[in-house]
Order: C-alpha cells, then sequence, then structure tokens
C-alpha cells in the first residue's frame, strides 16, 4: 500500500498544482481524466516500441550507447506518443480556448505515462528509495516536458504566423530535454552527473516562467479583460 501511494503521489500532487495555477478558467477534470488515461495507456505501445529500439544500440560503447537510448529510445519513443495523444485529445476540442490550456492538458498526459511508469520501476525494485527518487526526478521531468509540450502547442492554437514552427517544436523541445536528461543519467560520467542537479533546477524553472507568462497573458485576466475594453470603447470614440 506505502509503495502504490509513494509511486502515484508524486503524479496527483504535481497535476493538483498545475490544475490549481490556471488561475482564471479552470479546465473540466473529466477531460483532464481522459488526459491521465491516455498517458497511462499510451506506455504500452510507447514500451513495445522501446523494446525494438534497444537491439539496434546493443553493440555500441557506453557513451554513444548512452547517447542513443536516452535521445532514440526513451526520448523520441515517449515524447512522439505523447505528442500524438495530447494533439488527438485537445487539439479541436472547445475548451482548449487559451494557451494555458495547452500545458495542463500536456501535463495530464505525461503524468498518466509517468504515474504508471513509476509503477513499474517502484514495484519491480520493491524500494521505497526508488520511489523518493524518482519523485524528485522522473516524475517531475516528465512533468517539466509536458510544461514544454503545451506551451510550444498553445502558441501554435493560438498564432496564426508561425503555426507549423510552434508545432514543430512541441515535439522538438521536449524529445531533447527528455533525451538530455536520460543521456545524463545514462551515461554513468562523473561530470555529466554533477551537471544533472544543476539541469533539473533550470528545467524546473524554465516550466514555472512559462506558466506564469501564460497566466499574465490569459484572456480570462481581468487586467487583460479591461485593457481590451478600454481599446474597444476607444476605438468607438474615434469611429463616433
Amino acid at each position: 500500500m506505502y509503495l502504490l501511494l509513494l509511486a502515484l503521489a508524486p503524479a496527483i500532487i504535481i497535476m493538483m498544482y498545475v490544475y490549481f495555477r490556471d488561475k482564471y478558467e479552470k479546465e473540466p477534470v473529466k477531460l483532464i481524466l481522459k488526459g491521465i488515461l491516455l498517458g497511462a495507456v499510451i506506455i504500452f505501445p510507447a514500451g513495445l516500441v522501446e523494446t525494438y529500439l534497444m537491439g539496434y544500440g546493443s553493440g555500441l560503447a557506453k557513451l554513444p550507447k548512452a547517447a542513443f537510448d536516452g535521445f532514440i529510445v526513451a526520448g523520441a519513443t515517449e515524447e512522439a506518443f505523447k505528442y500524438f495523444a495530447v494533439f488527438i485529445l485537445i487539439w479541436r476540442n472547445p475548451n482548449f480556448n487559451e494557451k494555458f490550456d495547452g500545458i495542463v492538458y500536456a501535463v495530464s498526459v505525461a503524468l498518466g505515462f509517468a504515474a504508471i511508469e513509476n509503477l513499474f520501476y517502484v514495484f519491480s525494485g520493491n524500494s521505497m528509495q526508488v520511489g523518493l527518487l524518482r519523485s524528485l526526478t522522473a516524475v517531475p521531468g516528465h512533468a517539466i516536458f509536458g510544461i514544454v509540450m503545451g506551451f510550444y502547442l498553445g502558441l501554435a492554437r493560438f498564432n496564426i504566423e508561425g503555426k507549423g514552427i510552434w508545432l514543430v517544436k512541441a515535439f522538438m523541445v521536449p524529445w531533447l530535454l527528455h533525451g538530455i536528461y536520460d543521456f545524463m543519467i545514462m551515461s554513468g560520467h562523473p561530470l555529466l552527473l554533477l551537471s544533472f542537479i544543476p539541469f533539473l533546477v533550470f528545467m524546473y524553472r524554465s516550466g514555472l516562467n512559462r506558466m506564469r507568462e501564460f497566466n499574465e497573458q490569459s484572456i480570462f485576466n481581468p487586467a487583460n479583460i479591461n485593457f481590451i475594453n478600454q481599446q474597444e470603447n476607444k476605438y468607438e470614440q474615434e469611429e463616433s
């Protein structure tokens, strides 16, 4: 029971945090739960693809193998599955009506994925230590990848110019961050391991900054509503 709680609690806590950071218009809980379920389901086909790809890196030296496993096996595969799941979930959904929504739904998919992955790691090792370590690293890491993905999806959805570029970045940037994250751990290289904590701090700060930026830009933010009303009144006065 304790292991189950330890495996799932980090994902639940982070999801609640992101949900309440969406200050001005909360997303439907039912749709968020659907995103979590999608993330939990896609881990199985993603795992099959990863198992298949691992065979291609079996003959590589340690660092090239760490790069292959980090960027291709784990990073590219997992972020691709999450990307398509998020896209299918919300791209044409009317609830996706402001930029921050992309973050909420991308994180829901990412944390559904992370929760099931965490269950496998914690119960396979039957270890509270593994659960505690992953609650501070892997699960928040997946959440940050989701925040970044949702950030660029939000830009793509609500900016006509550069839409294609934002859609590409919605996959590419989380993939690169995920690849760097895994490569640092898998390499076992002292300098890379030493750089891992600063890299985590950088990711956390970057994710928080992205959420704050979209909250400030929210069309439901009273400050923005007042500004829009003032501009409309000004325009009406000039027309009259």
